[in-house]
């Protein structure tokens, strides 16, 4: 039987200005953006000890894990140093709703974008 092998891609329309929320992610996340505006991630350039991998979750409808984004979805970002980089949001003066916190499975903080999306950030061990 086919089967599904990977996230080919994560797509989600802006609630304002497109080009200025593709910034932010490239300022505050360091997503490297092409010149068609959208940013491609290699696996080969993740360090932690799993070399790279996506979960795929599908939430209970009642789920409150997204709040307080009102959002159908939310996006885990692999990070390779979670402290630095949530040191640099403060920076920014981005809020952090949460985190970070430790899990066996590594280290995760989450926030909002500026369109409201609530995002996960984790550093796996």
């Amino acid at each position: 039987m086919a089967r599904v092998t990977g996230i080919g891609g994560v797509f989600f329309k802006s609630k304002t200005d497109h080009k200025q929320l593709a910034a932010w992610y490239a300022r505050h996340l360091g997503l490297r953006l092409e010149e068609w505006g959208g940013a491609i991630l290699k696996w080969p350039e993740d360090t932690a000890e799993d070399r790279g991998l996506t979960v795929w979750h599908v939430a209970e409808k009642r789920s409150e894990w997204f709040s307080p984004s009102e959002s159908g979805f939310m996006i885990n970002y692999r990070v390779d140093d979670l402290d630095a980089l949530l040191a640099q949001l403060r920076k920014d003066g981005v809020p952090i709703l949460k985190g970070p916190e430790s899990h066996d499975n590594g280290h995760f903080a989450w926030l909002l974008d500026p369109d409201g999306n609530k995002l996960e950030l984790w550093q796996p061990r």
